[in-house]
């Protein structure tokens, strides 16, 4: 991450892409996963997006009101919602299996990172871990500070927003961050091209290409016919380093083309 020479590409792929490319996730090269954790009765975690598991599993009800025993009888739901023969992994389950591989984005962990934190230092982990926020400097400084030189922290700053050019520098004097996630809903907005200049050099973009609307017209389902136009527009005109996307295969294919992986 604090290679900034480097001209590789930083590929984020969302959990649930993990079961399909794990040999991929797991001995590629600038790779990363979006974890999603979410708190069961226990207080065990497990990688769920939703508060609920009833879309992404063939069980139901809140994950918050389950013990591991009961969502460990439910399987998985690929992307077209058929089922898999996958289970619902734990948070110190993956992080035993990505140790010393791929860094690891804690999705939602905000409010939690305690608990999150003392898995990760329990496997030896800490150094891959990623969180992030929308909250201001100060704030982190409050109630993250203590972790600052242990994980990585990365803002998400929303570029459509008035002020966001100055929150950037606010987190630039005050924390320094490795990178920082940027949104900008329209192709229109001109502040993605003044923050590439206000961070070239001191610290990585990260842009999210999930959905349209996310990094402006520029989404996985559209690089489908022109991945030029999106992924080669976000590392050629907005430098960006990082990507996250729900087309891992489509995405380290154009990469390796451009021999940026």
């Amino acid at each position: 991450l604090k290679q900034d020479h480097d001209h590789r590409i930083i590929l984020c792929a969302s959990s649930r892409r993990i079961p399909q490319y794990l040999d991929q996730m797991l001995w590629g090269r600038g790779m990363g996963a979006i974890l999603t954790s979410g708190t069961l009765k226990t207080g065990r975690l497990v990688l769920m997006h939703d508060a609920t598991i009833d879309r992404t599993t063939n069980g139901s009800g809140k994950v918050s009101e389950l013990t591991l025993d009961s969502i460990r009888n439910c399987y998985l739901k690929a992307a077209d919602s058929t089922l898999t023969d996958l289970r619902v992994p734990t948070l110190d389950e993956v992080f035993e299996i990505s140790k010393d591989r791929i860094m690891l984005n804690i999705d939602k962990g905000y409010w939690i990172f305690d608990d999150v934190y003392a898995l990760a230092e329990k496997a030896g982990t800490t150094r891959q871990i990623i969180m992030k926020g929308d909250q201001a400097a100060d704030q982190v400084l409050e109630s993250f500070g203590r972790y600052l030189d242990r994980v990585f922290y990365m803002p998400i700053v929303n570029l459509n927003k008035e002020g966001a050019e100055e929150a950037i520098a606010d987190f630039q004097e005050k924390i320094r961050p490795v990178a920082y996630e940027l949104l900008y809903k329209s192709d229109t907005c001109q502040t993605p091209l003044r923050v590439k200049n206000q961070l070239a050099g001191k610290s990585l973009i990260w842009y999210n290409t999930m959905w349209n609307g996310m990094s402006g017209s520029r989404y996985d389902d559209r690089a489908v016919d022109d991945p030029d136009r999106v992924y080669g527009y976000l590392i050629d005109s907005l430098n960006a380093r990082i990507i996250q996307t729900d087309r891992p295969g489509f995405l380290i294919r154009y990469l390796v083309s451009r021999g940026q992986h």
